[in-house]
C-alpha cells in the first residue's frame, strides 16, 4: 500500500529534522588551531655518499590534531647540496596555518605551497592540521638547479639523490 500525499506531507518533515539533527550532532575532528600544537620534529641530514636521510623516516599523524612541524637542515653547505623537501599530497589534505623560516612567519588559511628547499643551515617550521587519514609520500631530494632542472621545478628529480619517507594520517 502507498503512502497518502497526507502522510507524505507529515513524514518528509520529520526526515528532514532527522538529517539535520544527525549533521548538527557530528563532531569535529578537532579545533583547527588549537593551542598549543603538537611538536614533531624531522631531520634531513646528508650520507656519506651525499644522499638525503631523514630522522624519523615516517611520521604517523592523528587527523584533527594541531602540529607543528620543525624541519631541520643540520649539514647543508650551499645552495647546490642543499635538500629540497615536498610534501603537496598531504598538504592537498591539510589545513595549514602557519609557515616560519628564520624569524619570518606567514600566517595562512588552508593556502599550500610547493616545497621548501634547505640550502643553508637552519629550520622551517609548519605549523597543520592533518583533514583526511592516509598515507602520504614525504620527498627529500636534490634541489632543481644541482641537477640541471629548473629552479622551482616539482617532482622526484631522479636524475639526483633523493629519498621518500612516509606522512601516516590516521
Amino acid at each position: 500500500m502507498s503512502p497518502t500525499p497526507k502522510t507524505l506531507a507529515l513524514l518528509i518533515p520529520i526526515f528532514l529534522v532527522q538529517a539535520v539533527s544527525h549533521f548538527v550532532a557530528a563532531e569535529s575532528l578537532g579545533n583547527l588551531a588549537q593551542y598549543p600544537p603538537e611538536r614533531i620534529q624531522l631531520t634531513i641530514t646528508t650520507a656519506d655518499n651525499g644522499s638525503p636521510e631523514l630522522d624519523p623516516k615516517k611520521l604517523i599523524l592523528n587527523s584533527g590534531q594541531y602540529y607543528r612541524l620543525t624541519i631541520n637542515c643540520p649539514d647543508v653547505r650551499d645552495d647546490l647540496t642543499g635538500w629540497r623537501v615536498e610534501m603537496s599530497e598531504f598538504l592537498n589534505n591539510a589545513h595549514l596555518r602557519l609557515v616560519t623560516v628564520g624569524d619570518i612567519e606567514v600566517h595562512l588559511q588552508g593556502l599550500s605551497f610547493n616545497a621548501i628547499e634547505c640550502d643553508e643551515i637552519g629550520s622551517a617550521h609548519i605549523s597543520f592540521v592533518p583533514i583526511k587519514p592516509g598515507t602520504y609520500p614525504l620527498y627529500v631530494g636534490n634541489v632543481p638547479l644541482a641537477v640541471g632542472r629548473p629552479i622551482g621545478e616539482s617532482g622526484v628529480q631522479i636524475e639526483g639523490k633523493f629519498i621518500l619517507g612516509e606522512m601516516l594520517v590516521r
